[in-house]
């Protein structure tokens, strides 16, 4: 049994998508962090360091956005998450992931310069292909949830970022996308600005 531990509208919203792609039963269990409930102390024998996601896989903590979709799109091939048998596709699913998680992600608590500088860098690495490796992977599912909180929250201008807008847009086309932001939303984001 999968049991993911979220706050709606985090980075916990990527493996949220990837578990309604691979339509799988798993149980969420949305947390609050207004509420503290990610440093109540049940949650922090789960993950210590008081942060989501988390994963559980029948009782076992799994933690961090990379490895969850790696889980996932390994543990669930059909679903089309990670190229099968292609050593290079799969690199490049990690090579994004990385980028994202190194340099994108933590752009944004740099400030608005430093985030469109990553953003900047995002959308000429995407550039006019249509999914971040070839194929649609697990390297979409974190780059959608990345730009849908920077546009949401930052809004930038149209046409700043035309490639990771069509990306974006090609995404919220996607059933287990839309899924996903309506249960979160009817949970309610309580971010940050």
């Amino acid at each position: 049994m999968l049991t993911l531990y979220c706050a709606p509208g985090s980075s916990s919203m990527a493996p949220h998508i990837a578990l309604h792609e691979i339509c799988i039963r798993f149980d969420l269990r949305p947390l609050s962090f207004a509420r503290g409930q990610n440093r109540d102390p049940d949650y922090l024998a789960i993950n210590p360091e008081g942060k989501v996601p988390t994963l559980l896989i029948d009782g076992r903590p799994l933690t961090e956005v990379a490895a969850i979709l790696f889980y996932l799109a390994r543990r669930h091939p059909r679903a089309g998450l990670l190229p099968e048998g292609d050593p290079e596709a799969e690199a490049r699913a990690v090579s994004w992931m990385s980028f994202l998680a190194a340099t994108v992600h933590p752009a944004r608590r740099q400030g608005l310069a430093q985030a469109r500088i990553a953003y900047g860098l995002a959308d000429r690495r995407l550039g006019d292909a249509d999914w971040a490796i070839g194929p649609y992977s697990i390297a979409d599912i974190h780059l959608f949830r990345l730009f849908w909180r920077f546009r949401n929250s930052l809004q930038p201008a149209a046409g700043e970022f035309p490639n990771l807008s069509r990306h974006h847009d090609r995404m919220l086309a996607r059933d287990a996308v839309r899924k996903t932001l309506e249960v979160e939303a009817a949970i309610g984001y309580e971010l940050p600005a």
